[in-house]
């Protein structure tokens, strides 16, 4: 990493400075989090970097190495991955998702039935498209939105079991007994549309998913402690990971020994799966801000990120008139969905400061990105607390980064 100086790079410090007290006051020391970290950067030289609290529950401090579960931050990696073959012209963004994926060329809609009746189908109305798998406009959707009889199908079979029996070919066939919701490009729902997109690159590009990951991206951009899996030689830096119990507040939910992470996983969860630092995906975020290049090493190219980060939903619409989503890594006033990222259309209507054109996204475990093109900020932030919505820090965060800015 390249430090700065604060004050050079257009930030108060003292003001800067309030991160770690406001972390440390609010959330760290009454229990809520047992630790975070934090990186803030400018035209990729980091102004602030701090950590806060333990990374296991018996208190060791928190190391800038320390290794974290970054969940739904996997799929900005894998939508990167999509775009990279898209750019060899191996594939393109109104392909049908069943050129690639045949067990799919059967699949409905919901159309009645479900809770132990069978289900009843209908055509979709067009076929689903692979951009509908990157910007979650494929009629899919995730277990715990629990609004349907098709979320409930995907709970009752373990659909989302990571660390399951399955691995991605009998995620798809399993997923080919489950109706759609929607008719694909119809409406918004976050899912497991970035899981399949994940079979996608591994089908086109005839590698693992975790092959091409590993030998496309992250040795090219120097990420070297990201990866699916937390090997024995690095297991004393994963960090504790916890949940937040209605009753009982933090409970641990994955402790770092023995940790599922350190088992190689059947399924390769491109939506949800990868462990990383905030050393290693600054290196990410900083390539995005880049252009899609970052010391030499090109991921992507210039307009390829300008084509991602832009706002894909149909019409221009934002997530207020197209999700049906109970839950999402994203603030649905003032925001579209882009090919990976929510993007930022109006800061007013967030009722955040920020820039317009500004990309982000989250994770279960209450980590978070966001990348403004146009202050050149990216900022990181890591913890381990499922679920993401417990607590309102990420929207504190933003206000508390944009407010040192001078």
């Amino acid at each position: 990493m390249i430090f700065a100086d604060a004050a050079e790079m257009g930030f108060d410090p003292d003001r800067l400075a309030r991160i770690d007290d406001f972390l440390a006051t609010r959330y760290v020391e009454p229990g809520l989090y047992a630790g975070t970290q934090v990186l803030v950067a400018r035209e990729g030289k980091v102004v602030h970097l701090g950590s806060q609290g333990a990374a296991r529950a018996d208190g060791r401090p928190m190391q800038d190495d320390a290794l974290f579960r970054i969940a739904s931050m996997t799929k900005p990696v894998t939508s990167v991955a999509f775009m990279m073959l898209l750019e060899e012209g191996r594939v393109t963004l109104d392909q049908p998702v069943e050129s690639v994926i045949p067990e799919w060329k059967s699949l409905g809609v919901y159309n009645g039935g479900g809770a132990g009746v069978p289900f009843l189908t209908k055509p979709p109305e067009r076929p689903m498209q692979m951009i509908d798998l990157l910007r979650h406009t494929s009629g899919l959707t995730y277990s715990f939105q629990h609004r349907t009889n098709v979320d409930a199908a995907y709970r009752e079979r373990k659909i989302e079991a990571w660390h399951g029996p399955l691995d991605l070919d009998g995620f798809v066939a399993a997923l080919a007994e489950i109706p759609l919701e929607f008719s694909p490009g119809s409406a918004w729902n976050y899912s497991v549309s970035t899981d399949v997109l994940g079979l996608v690159v591994q089908r086109v590009s005839g590698m693992s998913l975790d092959r091409f990951f590993e030998e496309k991206i992250f040795a090219p951009l120097g990420m070297k402690d990201t990866a699916f899996t937390v090997p024995a030689d690095k297991a004393d830096r994963l960090t504790d990971c916890f949940a937040l119990d209605p009753k009982k507040g933090r409970v641990l939910y994955d402790p770092a020994e023995g940790s599922a992470w350190s088992k190689t996983p059947n399924l390769l969860a491109g939506g949800a799966g990868l462990v990383s630092t905030i050393a290693d995906y600054h290196r990410f975020t900083n390539m995005l801000l880049n252009g899609g290049v970052l010391d030499g090493a090109r991921i992507l190219g210039r307009k390829t990120i300008e084509l991602m980060t832009a706002n894909h939903l149909p019409d221009g619409q934002d997530l207020t008139q197209m999700s049906r989503s109970l839950f999402s890594e994203a603030v649905n006033a003032g925001q579209g969905f882009g090919l990976g990222f929510a993007v930022n259309l109006d800061p007013a209507r967030t009722l955040l400061p920020g820039s317009k054109g500004e990309y982000y996204w989250g994770g279960m475990f209450s980590t978070a990105f966001f990348v403004d093109p146009v202050e050149k900020i990216t900022m990181v932030f890591l913890t381990q607390l499922m679920p993401s919505s417990a607590y309102p820090v990420r929207r504190q965060l933003k206000t508390l980064i944009y407010a040192a800015l001078t």
